[in-house]
């Protein structure tokens, strides 16, 4: 492996420093537009070795694990180039669709706001460690903090850590999933064996401490103090264990307040006008639907029964909602089609970052007036756009929100209006 001077000229869709070399462009992780920089370079790939003349941008990570943990890449870059980038990733994968649209600037999330975690816990001897895996390697960087994460996670990854131990075997390995919620966190173990009645007891004290309020373990429900719940007011989310979550309450809300928007208000002359439903398309937990069920009648469709389950819960303790009504179906198998869709007023879809492209192709066939896309991936949902857009609905908007802090992922929210 040759060592080579660089000059980095930009940033590559997943923020690695992009450089020209030998007639082939090589990308540099952690490396910045504008440093000149050592690196071993290896085909299109180089491992920064030494950085020869700093960018002005180049600011210090926060944390101590950055450059070692294979989570955030961009730590080391300033907040206004950052913002620039995550803004430039959209506009680019929409200009990539021939789709020519003006992007609002990014909604910024903070540090300390992730409330979702999936960390890695494996046992060697006695020794627990809970951490992510290391940068391109499969091999655990137990983390002593995360800057990423809310206080409620981040002061307890030792007691995570000790709990985990308690299930888990010699030598083996497993994924916790920690939510924090309004009534304590809520962990859900997968990989590791279903525990045995000797050690309810000692599972359940650590519920009885307060900072947990329910252990899962491979599907069973092992512990729980108080049920976990998100409030929204007179609303409340119950999150299914180890399920789907929007990242970040800030987010969440974010989120929500640019699709309310799109939908516009709910009023109309007739009562016809006024009770006329949107449907929710990959509904989750509810995040959506709960909020919308506030003005509107909601048709909740999902493909995974927890999510839904969670969501009937959420729908019969929350208080001025309208008709929720829920269906389970797998939408990439099975998209509703134009003549189902005729009904509404509305619809919101945020699919898994594949997109959805066939239920996209359905609603670029409906009538429906409005249609808002959500979505992490910012190619999928251009791909989908383009589809709505040769069907005949205009992109009326488009926002990036930075729910993944520090990474090169971002969330978008698109409206549309037929016509």
């Amino acid at each position: 492996m040759m060592t080579e001077r660089l000059t980095i000229t930009s940033l590559g869709h997943e923020g690695d420093g992009v450089a020209d070399h030998a007639g082939a462009k090589v990308f540099v992780p952690f490396a910045l537009p504008g440093e000149v920089v050592e690196a071993e370079v290896s085909g299109e790939r180089g491992r920064l070795v030494e950085i020869v003349e700093p960018s002005p941008d180049r600011v210090a990570p926060p944390c101590r694990h950055f450059g070692i943990c294979g989570g955030c890449t961009l730590q080391h870059l300033a907040p206004p180039p950052y913002r620039a980038f995550k803004l430039d990733l959209v506009q680019r994968a929409f200009e990539q669709r021939g789709i020519d649209v003006e992007v609002d600037p990014l909604i910024a999330i903070g540090p300390h706001s992730r409330r979702r975690a999936v960390f890695t816990v494996e046992k060697d001897g006695d020794t627990t460690r809970l951490g992510f895996n290391r940068r391109e390697s499969h091999d655990l960087l137990a983390i002593e903090e995360c800057p990423l994460m809310v206080p409620a996670i981040e002061t307890r990854l030792a007691r995570l850590s000790s709990l985990a131990g308690l299930v888990l075997g010699r030598g083996k390995r497993a994924h916790m999933t920690v939510t924090a919620t309004d009534t304590g966190l809520d962990v859900a173990i997968d990989g590791a064996a279903t525990p045995g009645r000797a050690l309810y007891d000692i599972l359940g004290r650590h519920v009885a401490e307060g900072w947990l309020a329910r252990l899962t373990v491979e599907g069973t429900e092992v512990a729980t103090s108080r049920q976990p719940e998100l409030r929204l007011g007179d609303t409340v989310l119950y999150p299914a264990a180890g399920g789907f979550l929007q990242a970040t309450a800030a987010s969440e809300q974010a989120l929500a307040d640019l699709v309310d928007a799109a939908i516009g208000s709910g009023g109309g002359k007739s009562a016809a006008a006024k009770s006329q439903p949107v449907v929710d398309l990959f509904a989750g937990i509810g995040t959506f639907s709960l909020r919308l069920a506030r003005r509107f009648p909601v048709l909740a469709v999902e493909g995974d029964a927890a999510l839904l389950k969670a969501l009937d819960r959420s729908m019969r303790f929350s208080k001025g909602i309208r008709t929720i009504t829920m269906r389970r179906r797998d939408l990439f198998l099975n998209p509703m089609a134009p003549p189902e869709l005729k009904p509404y007023r509305a619809v919101v879809f945020d699919p898994p970052r594949a997109g959805a492209k066939a239920q996209s192709e359905m609603l670029a066939k409906s009538t429906v007036p409005r249609i808002v896309g959500v979505s992490c991936n910012a190619a999928t949902l251009a791909r989908d756009a383009r589809i709505l857009i040769d069907g005949g609905y205009r992109l009326t908007r488009i926002t990036p929100v930075d729910q993944f802090l520090w990474s090169s992922h971002v969330e978008v929210v698109a409206a549309f209006e037929k016509g």
